[in-house]
């Protein structure tokens, strides 16, 4: 009975070279599936870049259409239909974005067409701030001399209308980018008119209770904290851009509006926009005022507003929640700013919250541990453990 015992136990446990082979095979099968993974990482910004008429409306009205769902979910309290309350949503959406154009790209173009006019006041203006630099003297005179006889003339010569609103300017586009518009309008709206039934469905397509419970947690924590960015920052940089285009009106500088919409639209570009936004406004006053430090005032009131903005009330208001490391947003900046340029680097810190969230909620693979020891297709030493256990030992 005893020997009977004795050799199914030893039947039922694998030799130390079978043991091997499964772990070589484990560990061979988890290094393809890293260097599949890898190349395929490698491939996704040449895959976003040359499909960017299809993605980047696609990833903008995706980024969108979330900030826009506790709108959404706030008009279904009230017993208003979804695909109702999807139109109201996306029709507000449009307004602002009509506004926001009205704003800034009709006298961003008024001023653009007088440029190249202004271009002897620029230089007579920043003549006393380099007198002493004869090279950047002459790198400004061949510049100006480019600028006035290329394609800014150009332009001014063209006396091309402005669009006054997002349907003329539509109408003004190319084919593609209008296909592009209408495209993503639509995103927007089945996304937002089928969010309700497609959480829902998502959720109880678990089969477990627990896998149910953290793939609604994903859903609201990628909601919460993208709407909250979206809306806090928009605030703040709309609060922000109303500061600039007071300051700017007092100080008698044209067109303040314009200023103050171009100085809150840079500002969804951490670090690279505000400093955009100073240069800009610096140009602007040497085209308008004679006297150059008056000239400079514009961006020095930009200036500091954004260092009260970003220094105090922004961290006042996000708290640490939404609070990021920096260098992943520099990272992200300079990866989707590569991708789809401005667009990109516009979305960069919205994508950059979503990819955070999911990846928090659902963790990361044990790329380390196959690495050196035990993949992440091997198995875990207790769930070993537990089938040896559950093996079948006959005593007699």
């Amino acid at each position: 009975m005893s020997q009977k015992t004795q050799g199914t136990d030893s039947g039922a446990m694998l030799p130390a070279e079978e043991q091997e082979v499964i772990r070589r095979r484990d560990r061979l099968l988890a290094s393809i599936a890293l260097s599949a993974g890898l190349g395929l990482l490698l491939a996704l910004p040449f895959a976003l870049s040359a499909g960017a008429e299809f993605f980047l409306p696609l990833t903008a009205a995706l980024v969108i259409a979330i900030a826009l769902v506790p709108f959404l979910e706030w008009m279904e309290r009230r017993a208003i239909p979804s695909g109702l309350a999807a139109l109201i949503a996306l029709i507000a959406f449009l307004l602002v974005a009509n506004t926001a154009l009205v704003l800034i790209v009709v006298p961003a173009t008024d001023w653009f067409s007088i440029l190249p006019q202004r271009l002897p006041r620029i230089q007579s203006n920043l003549a006393p701030l380099i007198d002493y630099y004869s090279q950047l003297q002459r790198f400004v005179d061949e510049t100006v001399q480019m600028l006035a006889s290329g394609p800014v003339a150009a332009a001014q010569t063209a006396a091309v209308e402005a669009p006054r609103s997002l349907l003329q300017f539509a109408a003004t586009s190319a084919p593609s980018a209008i296909i592009q518009m209408v495209f993503a309008l639509l995103i927007i709206y089945f996304f937002l008119a089928g969010w309700t039934k497609l959480r829902r469905r998502t959720i109880n397509s678990r089969d477990s209770f627990d896998g149910a419970m953290a793939v609604a947690r994903v859903i609201q924590n990628v909601v919460d904290a993208t709407s909250a960015y979206v809306l806090t920052i928009a605030t703040i940089n709309l609060c922000l851009g109303a500061a600039v285009a007071l300051s700017l009106w007092l100080v008698g500088m044209p067109s303040p509006l314009m200023w103050g919409g171009i100085v809150a639209l840079l500002n969804f570009i951490p670090y690279f926009g505000p400093m955009l936004a100073a240069v800009l406004l610096a140009l602007g006053g040497l085209m308008v005022f004679d006297d150059p430090w008056w000239a400079l005032l514009p961006a020095a009131l930009q200036i500091g507003f954004h260092l009260v903005e970003a220094n105090a009330v922004t961290p006042m208001i996000l708290g640490r929640r939404l609070t990021m490391n920096p260098l992943l947003i520099l990272v992200s900046l300079a990866f989707w700013g590569w991708v789809w340029g401005t667009p990109g680097a516009l979305l960069a810190v919205p994508l950059l919250i979503i990819i955070q969230t999911v990846v928090s909620a659902a963790g990361t693979p044990d790329i380390a541990g196959f690495l050196f020891e035990r993949g992440t297709l091997v198995m875990s030493p207790r769930k070993e453990n537990d089938e040896k256990e559950e093996s079948p030992v006959t005593d007699g």
